[in-house]
């Protein structure tokens, strides 16, 4: 039975789980855990006093408060483990699934595995390809129209681990037998829509056949006939229209894809594929076709672009490119330099106006392909604090934030922010009025990772949970900045249901000076709960990467900790573009001896200050270099 204490520093109220006389507790993985790893680790805690087994088997490696994570191996199906300590028994089951479709041994196909699984539409000369899974060592084939096309079985396959994969160290591809995976493609050369395929099954004289579930349709391409008999003329095409706020534009049909630039809303482009409910846009990219409106035009969304001006306003540049049509965009950030590539634009462009400015040293362009301009900003500083780009009409405006300026007197502010995704309002405190320090002038926003019943985050070996964990070091670091004048914009002050979009609502209305994200670390099924520990640091955009190295090596130099290390990933809270925007993992709450430091208040109030002291340093710093 968890128990908590309520203990105040720094003007902070914090709750810290009891440890001591803790009866046997098993709180990870959940009861009839299913996964597909080939090992589980378990977290939990008993009275160090008492010696703990896991199927009559002893736990050596627990921490001084009795805290336990061993991982053991899972054979395929149910797996049973009796953990005793003292009088007490708990018994956990754990079921590994297979992480591919097994083949039927009769004749028949595997539910679900005939693709495409949807309907989907490409342009003349693209392949289409089928695939099934079967009953090994037959006769696969699929009915497309009057079309008769062959699958080959596939002796092996190479699968990739997951994403996840990267953070246990366990990225090493592997080659499995393909045993009853059937693929073919062919190319269609003219447009027309050409209903489902129907696969069929041939083994020991027994035929079996089965319609796909997506129909097939070949686009026409300019100046080709339509199915029902017309012409498509040069240069008519089906638009879309971006209709987010900023639509999530990806490399393939899927969010399994990676992300690519947001498109901005209005954006228009050509439609020259689809996959179920994902449109692919003639620059390359797909997006969901909830985020889009069709467009019966008979313009391509194609621009030319001339000339090109710049104007400050408070706080930021704006540099406006005039265009025909709101095209896509991409952006590639680096040190001292911003890029922006225009999709579907050819430049006519003579004459750039770029006045004195905080922050660009020079403009320069080129045509790097007959449909695509791109714009180059060389910087004053290898910094970046921010940029947004909107379209007003049909013009682009790009907005590039000025390096923040220290010590000038900000007024509290209170309003509403209604958020995005959950429909509720978020009541924004920005403190503090006429502050002195260090850090007066500076906005500093802190995220306290997770909150309230439904989304505790990681566990400890206790049950202890990440939100409250996470809002404890929070609050000692709100604190903290507030004594050096910062003013601190906090996305929760107690047990807020926020999701992800939520938080980052809260960055893009407030647009702080810099964007901390604090949680606490755990890991997938097979990884090792006993010797992973550390910090670790989480950037996004090329602006963050810096701030997010400097704290990591702080931290890990001035507080003896281990280093988890420093990684690119494509999470909500790194992705805002209007500040530099770091997540930090301060430590596993599912490593034994870690979470004794994590809940540790003394240990807590040392990170906090080393945190402020550190934010402190980086923005003395990098304010010296603009």
């Amino acid at each position: 039975m968890k128990q908590v204490l309520g203990l105040a520093f720094l003007g902070s109220v914090v709750t810290l789980p009891v440890q001591a006389n803790q009866s046997l507790q098993v709180v990870y993985p959940p009861d009839d855990h299913q996964t597909s790893a080939e090992q589980i680790f378990f977290i939990g805690s008993a009275s160090p006093q008492q010696a703990v087994t896991i199927n009559g088997q002893v736990i050596r490696d627990r921490s001084p408060e009795g805290h336990f994570a061993p991982s053991l191996p899972l054979k395929m199906g149910e797996n049973t483990f009796t953990f005793r300590s003292a009088n007490q028994t708990l018994v956990k089951k754990v079921t590994r699934t297979s992480a591919t479709s097994s083949p039927p041994t009769d004749l028949g196909f595997v539910k679900d595995s005939l693709t495409p699984g949807e309907d989907i539409a490409k342009l003349p000369g693209e392949p289409v390809c089928f695939s099934a899974i079967a009953t090994p060592n037959a006769k696969v084939s699929v009915q497309l129209a009057n079309q008769q096309i062959p699958l080959a079985a596939q002796a092996q396959a190479v699968e990739l681990p997951p994403n996840a994969a990267v953070l246990t160290q366990t990225t090493q591809p592997v080659a499995n037998a393909a045993s009853g995976l059937y693929q073919g493609c062919i190319t269609a050369t003219q447009p027309g829509s050409f209903g489902k395929p129907v696969f069929q099954l041939s083994k020991n004289g027994q035929t079996l056949r089965q319609a796909g579930s997506g129909q097939v349709e070949i686009l026409p391409g300019p100046g080709q006939p339509r199915s029902d008999g017309g012409v498509i003329q040069p240069l008519t095409y089906s638009l879309a229209e971006v209709t987010a706020d900023q639509g999530v534009a990806r490399t393939g049909p899927s969010t399994d894809y990676s992300r690519l630039t947001p498109l901005p809303q209005g954006t228009r482009a050509a439609i020259t594929g689809q996959e179920g409910e994902w449109l692919r846009l003639d620059y390359g990219g797909w997006i969901n076709q909830k985020e889009t409106r069709p467009l019966k035009s008979v313009t391509p969304g194609r621009s030319l672009i001339r000339g090109i001006r710049s104007q400050q306003v408070p706080g930021w540049t704006e540099v406006i490119f005039p265009l025909e049509a709101p095209v896509p965009v991409t952006v590639d950030q680096r040190d001292s330099t911003f890029t922006l590539t225009l999709h579907n634009t050819t430049a006519q462009t003579d004459t750039i106006f770029v006045p004195p400015d905080p922050i660009i040293s020079r403009l320069d362009w080129q045509q790097i392909s007959p449909i695509q301009a791109r714009y180059s900003f060389k910087l004053k500083s290898n910094q970046q604090w921010g940029y947004k780009l909107r379209y007003q009409g049909t013009s682009l405006v790009l907005s590039l934030r000025h390096p923040p300026q220290a010590n000038t007197s900000r007024r509290a502010e209170y309003g509403q922010l209604a958020s995005a995704s959950s429909g509720k309002e978020i009541l924004l405190e920005k403190q503090t009025a006429k502050a002195t320090g260090p850090l007066s002038g500076i906005t500093i926003l802190l995220d306290p990772g997770h909150g309230s019943k439904n989304d505790l985050g990681s566990v400890g070996p206790t049950g202890y949970p990440e939100k409250d964990a996470t809002l404890v070091i929070s609050k000692l670091l709100r604190d903290q900045l507030r004594k050096r004048g910062a003013t601190v914009v906090m996305t929760r002050e107690g047990d807020d249901d926020l999701y992800p979009q939520d938080r980052v609502d809260i960055i893009n209305k407030t647009e702080p000076d810099l964007a901390l994200s604090l949680h606490y670390n755990a890991l997938p099924d097979n990884g090792d709960a006993i010797n992973t520990r550390g910090i670790g640091a989480f950037w996004y955009h090329a602006q963050s990467h810096g701030l997010a190295v400097f704290l990591h090596d702080y931290l890990v130099q001035k507080l003896g900790r281990p280093s988890y290390g420093v990684f690119w990933n494509n999470l909500a809270l790194t992705r805002p573009t209007v500040a530099p925007a770091v997540l930090l993992e301060l430590g596993f709450m599912i490593n034994p001896t870690e979470f004794e430091w994590i809940t540790n208040p003394q240990a807590q109030q040392k990170l906090a200050g080393a945190l402020a002291e550190r934010l402190e340093e980086w923005l003395k710093t990098t304010r010296k270099k603009n």
